[in-house]
């Protein structure tokens, strides 16, 4: 059984949240979710719009989804530990930065293959928060 690995804050469920998890659950048979808290939100200086409780709620109910965790720190290595997944799915977006890259050499030397979906052109969390201040600001 091949199992697989994403993770996200899944914040404003859209499209590019639906393509990556149905994306990753065509390359494995198992697909676990990590959510990130509330608390590592913070990590990125930002405030999810939708509670923990309810995002990870959204993301159980995804057809695709296997089984979902909370996501409470940054540490891919210490998750895979906890999980033993066999790859790893991620957007495009993330290829080649530096933190991916090492990433990448930590996963080798275990087996775990890195998966980089394409990312989705039009749509994002933050350009749905973006679209909406705007027009929150239109009088």
């Amino acid at each position: 059984m091949k199992v697989g690995y994403t993770s996200g804050v899944f914040d404003l469920f859209h499209i590019g949240h639906l393509n990556l998890l149905r994306k990753a659950k065509s390359k494995c048979d198992k697909l676990i979710v990590g959510v990130t808290t509330d608390e590592l939100v913070s990590y990125k200086l930002k405030k999810a719009v939708i509670p923990f409780k309810e995002r990870i709620e959204i993301v159980k109910n995804i057809k695709y989804v296997d089984e979902v965790i909370a996501q409470e720190n940054m540490d891919k290595m210490k998750m895979w530990k906890k999980l033993k997944f066999d790859v790893m799915f991620v957007g495009s977006d993330w290829k080649g930065t530096e933190k991916w890259k090492a990433f990448e050499e930590q996963f080798a030397e275990v087996g775990v293959k890195i998966i980089y979906f394409p990312y989705t052109k039009g749509t994002s969390s933050t350009l749905i928060n973006e679209t909406l201040v705007k027009l929150r600001d239109v009088k």
